[in-house]
């Protein structure tokens, strides 16, 4: 710097500066972050972008966790009720196929008694007399009545000479006489029976019809 310059203020006012103060330098020796009074940030620090979930995301993914726990119970539930009701079909089926092969257990049981009945009946046929031997074969047909009647099996009466009922009734044969009006009952050819009040096996009977008018 010159004399001149110096001893001139208003060379010192145009270039803003004291005249012993030096210019920053913008070069390596420019100060750092460390020493602008800057903190870095610490290790595993994450930038602002990155920040950690807020209490509203934490709650909504315990939340989606408790449904999906719940979804699987649910799941699970439901399977080891479907393999229940599996479990009882089959055993309602095969409870049901044994009811089937055994309900007549009793009614058998009964009909063996009457069998063994008749088979001492005819084992002893020879050493007897005939009316002796008849009159065990009655016993014998009253005691298999009995059995049926104790399972609700009641005969049909098919009474000669009275009107013949379609319903009950099945006409194997008929003849044509003057003595009657309508068909009625000349004989029964077999007995019908019923279970309690539905028809088990029809009476086969012979029947006796008008006579149609002789036409000239």
């Amino acid at each position: 710097m010159s004399d001149k310059e110096k001893h001139d203020p208003g060379h010192q006012a145009q270039t803003g500066r004291h005249p012993e103060q030096a210019p920053r330098a913008s070069g390596p020796d420019q100060p750092s972050p460390e020493n602008s009074g800057e903190m870095p940030a610490a290790p595993g620090q994450e930038a602002e972008g990155d920040k950690p979930a807020g209490p509203k995301q934490a709650k909504r993914e315990a939340e989606i966790k408790a449904l999906r726990q719940e979804g699987d119970e649910l799941k699970d539930k439901y399977l080891r009720a479907l393999a229940e009701m599996e479990n009882l079909r089959k055993r309602a089926e095969r409870e049901k196929s044994e009811y089937f092969q055994y309900a007549l257990a009793g009614v058998l049981q009964d009909v063996l008694a009457v069998l063994d009945s008749l088979e001492r009946a005819l084992r002893t046929g020879d050493q007897v007399e005939g009316r002796v031997f008849q009159e065990g074969v009655r016993m014998i047909h009253r005691q298999l009545l009995d059995v049926l009647a104790r399972q609700g099996v009641t005969p049909i009466a098919a009474v000669v000479g009275r009107p013949f009922d379609p319903e009950l009734h099945q006409a194997l044969a008929s003849e044509e006489a003057d003595d009657v009006r309508e068909a009625v009952v000349a004989e029964e050819l077999q007995r019908g029976y019923r279970l309690h009040d539905r028809l088990l096996r029809p009476a086969q009977v012979r029947v006796k019809i008008p006579r149609p008018p002789v036409t000239e």
